[in-house]
Order: C-alpha cells, then sequence, then structure tokens
C-alpha cells in the first residue's frame, strides 16, 4: 500500500527537504504553501496522513486542522503538526483543534520518518475491517466501517484518535484503563505526547457522548460506562 502525505508549510525549504525524504521512502508526497491550499489539496487527494505546520501566515495551522476536520471525508486522515512551538498549551490547542500528533521543529529527519512510519503502522493496525457490527443492545453504538458514533439516533463522526480512545474504553466496559495502558494502545509507546493529551481528548469524548458515559477515576485512569 502506498500512503499518500500531504505536507502543509510556508517554508518552501521544509516542503522540499521533508518531501523529497518521504518520497525516498515510497510515499506519494503532496505539498501545499498555506493552509488554504492545504484544505483543498486535502479534499482533492484525501490524504492518509496530514504534516501541518502550526505558524503560517494568513490561515495558521490549528484553523486550518478545524476546517479540514469539518469534512466527514477526512475525519480517519490523520494529522501531525510540525512546529517550532514546543509548549504545552501549544500542543493542547493543536489537539483541541483535532490533530493526532505533535513533532516538533527542528526537524531530525530519521526521527521524523521513524515518527510517520509508527503513526501510520498503528493507524493501519486500528483498521476497523475485521471489528464487530455495532451492538444494538448498547446505548452508544460505535459504527467501526465508517468511525462513527450512534447515540440517541444521532450519528456523530469523530477524529480518529477521539474514536480510537472510546474504542479502546467502549471494549471493555466497567474496566479501568491507566492512563499508561491509553498512551500505549492509542499513541503507542515511540510516539511522544504532553501529559494533558487523554485529558484533551476525554473532556471532548465526553462533550459529544455525554458525561455520563466515561468515567475518571483519580490517580489511576478512565473507564466507560453503559448506562442503559
Amino acid at each position: 500500500m502506498t500512503y499518500r502525505v500531504l505536507i502543509v508549510d510556508d517554508e518552501p525549504d521544509i516542503l522540499e527537504f521533508v518531501g523529497y525524504n518521504l518520497r525516498k521512502e515510497g510515499y506519494e508526497v503532496y505539498t501545499a504553501a498555506n493552509g488554504r491550499d492545504g484544505v483543498e489539496k486535502a479534499l482533492e487527494i484525501i490524504p492518509h496522513l496530514i504534516l501541518l505546520d502550526v505558524m503560517m501566515p494568513e490561515m495558521d495551522g490549528i484553523e486550518t486542522c478545524r476546517e479540514i476536520r469539518k469534512h466527514d471525508n477526512l475525519q480517519n486522515t490523520i494529522i501531525a503538526f510540525l512546529s517550532a512551538r514546543g509548549e504545552d498549551y501549544s500542543q493542547i490547542a493543536g489537539f483541541e483543534a483535532g490533530a493526532d500528533d505533535y513533532i516538533t521543529k527542528p526537524i531530525r529527519m530519521n526521527l521524523l520518518l521513524s515518527r510517520v512510519k509508527a503513526i501510520l503502522k498503528r493507524a493501519e493496525q486500528a483498521s476497523p475491517d475485521n471489528s464487530p457490527a455495532p451492538d444494538p443492545n448498547r446505548s452508544v453504538m460505535m459504527d467501526r466501517e465508517r468511525f462513527i458514533v450512534i447515540k440517541d439516533g444521532e450519528e456523530i463522526v469523530l477524529p480518529r484518535k477521539e474514536f480510537n480512545l472510546l474504542e479502546l474504553l467502549y471494549s471493555k466496559p466497567h474496566k479501568v484503563f491507566t492512563r499508561e495502558e491509553i498512551f500505549s494502545q492509542v499513541w503507542g509507546n515511540d510516539v511522544i505526547v504532553g501529559d494533558r493529551t487523554i485529558d484533551v481528548h476525554i473532556r471532548k469524548l465526553r462533550e459529544k457522548i455525554g458525561d455520563e458515559h466515561i468515567v475518571t477515576v483519580k490517580g489511576v485512569g478512565y473507564k466507560y460506562e453503559d448506562c442503559i
């Protein structure tokens, strides 16, 4: 399988440098020099992965990410920010906008290639092709083929990482998953994200499916409750 990767960055050197090295690894690479063109290109090619710069003129990466996530056919696209800003609040803003990962500049190419490979591998392993059909006996249903959640007859489209997190908790109702288990199974041990990453995704899930379904076990982690 040849993965499509879209790089969105206003620095021509980054586009050339990163694009060249990704092509050498066999990826099908596309580029855009600003956020607006990035959204248009994403809708055109439906990439597997978008490497998105945060600091861009006119439409920055955060706004671009929000625009991308408005389109149902781009919900399964993985978005990883490329940014020189490594502050925790910047990462949280990225995850709030719907990003899946955060890679800081300056870019060390061997680490970037390793990260891209790991991200796409985990996405492939999380493929819904062999997942069970939705269970009509549960108050919230997960349609793994379409990456949607159904609650009270309403279809809720989730970004991939939110879906994967909910799917993990949903797979074993009442079981408490530790933060370490969640990081390992949703993000992978080779992906480094901020301590508040899980909290951001949990809060967004609660906003969409209800507080009652996701329970915090203080000092341990989280569990899913059916509430039927």
